[in-house]
């Protein structure tokens, strides 16, 4: 990684007209492929070195991934002087029907893994930097070139479905299919915080410490669990509630008890509502209500 990825590119993709457009593509172009943290880091990283350069590009994305952006099938080949695949293993019918539809370009992978050097999708392009399998010196995987971005928050989800016994007043699973359809809408990482523990299976906690532990290291914990709200705040962590009960039940209960204010009965959830405590949980007045409430609990606890 001692030259950067700017004068690597620049190298590779000469020569090139003063006019002439590349099309940036990976795995996450293709509608039956798949799109990884790692392709849309080595992404970002080949696009900001070619706007350090001055190159105008465009990228390609599933249209399953990315609705609305720009895909290979309203990419015409016409426009472009150059094909750029990034990231991922050059290999399979996909990097033969690119070749095809792009033969007019001059195409180059780079940051790729080559795993038979006389396939077609490999002898397809007329250059390869590889990251492995080549038989020449490894290239650096191209997410290790990405820009830092700012941090975005880490949020626990901690659901329940069951809880039969409140019959004909549940709500969980309206509750359950609201959070699943208003949760990817969010810019945050999400980690599946389940209060359930096993010995047996590593998907899990086997501990209550080590769940505790999990906790402690979210930013939010959005839940319809008592536990998921109780925990999240003996441990200082904002959590977003949502009582599953129609008419209340335990969570506002407890939520009662410790004077939390971000819970929306059931009756009452929409994704404006959501909206309105995820910006509060997330601001520095929501962090501070959580720290109030973890110092409550350990009075409590002596």
């Amino acid at each position: 990684m001692v030259q950067g990825l700017a004068g690597v590119l620049d190298s590779l993709l000469r020569p090139r007209s003063a006019a002439g457009q590349v099309l940036v593509t990976g795995w996450f172009s293709f509608p039956d492929g798949e799109v990884t943290a790692g392709d849309v880091l080595a992404e970002q990283a080949v696009c900001d070195a070619l706007d350090q350069l001055g190159v105008a590009y465009d990228s390609a994305w599933s249209p399953h991934f990315a609705p609305g952006a720009l895909t290979l099938e309203a990419a015409p080949p016409e426009r472009y002087e150059q094909v750029l695949f990034v990231c991922g293993p050059v290999h399979g019918e996909q990097l033969t029907r690119l070749h095809e539809r792009y033969a007019s370009c001059r195409r180059t992978a780079i940051g790729v893994s080559v795993i038979d050097g006389d396939s077609a999708a490999v002898r397809g392009f007329h250059r390869i930097v590889a990251r492995d399998g080549a038989g020449a010196e490894p290239f650096a995987d191209l997410a290790l070139y990405a820009r830092p971005r700012p941090d975005r928050p880490v949020v626990g989800v901690a659901l329940t479905q069951g809880q039969g016994e409140y019959a004909g007043r549940r709500a969980h699973d309206r509750v359950a299919e609201a959070l699943d359809d208003w949760l990817p809408t969010k810019d945050c990482a999400r980690v599946t915080a389940e209060t359930r523990l096993a010995h047996d299976d590593w998907r899990l906690c086997r501990t209550a410490d080590q769940f505790l532990s999990l906790v402690g290291r979210l930013d939010l914990m959005v839940t319809d669990r008592l536990h998921g709200m109780a925990l999240a705040l003996s441990m200082g962590v904002p959590a977003l509630v949502v009582d599953p009960v129609r008419g209340g039940a335990k969570v506002s209960a407890q939520a009662r008890v410790l004077r939390w204010p971000a819970v929306i009965p059931c009756e009452e959830l929409s994704g404006r509502a959501l909206d309105r405590w995820w910006t509060w949980c997330l601001s520095a007045a929501g962090r501070a209500a959580a720290g109030r409430r973890r110092s409550l609990v350990r009075r409590r606890a002596g």
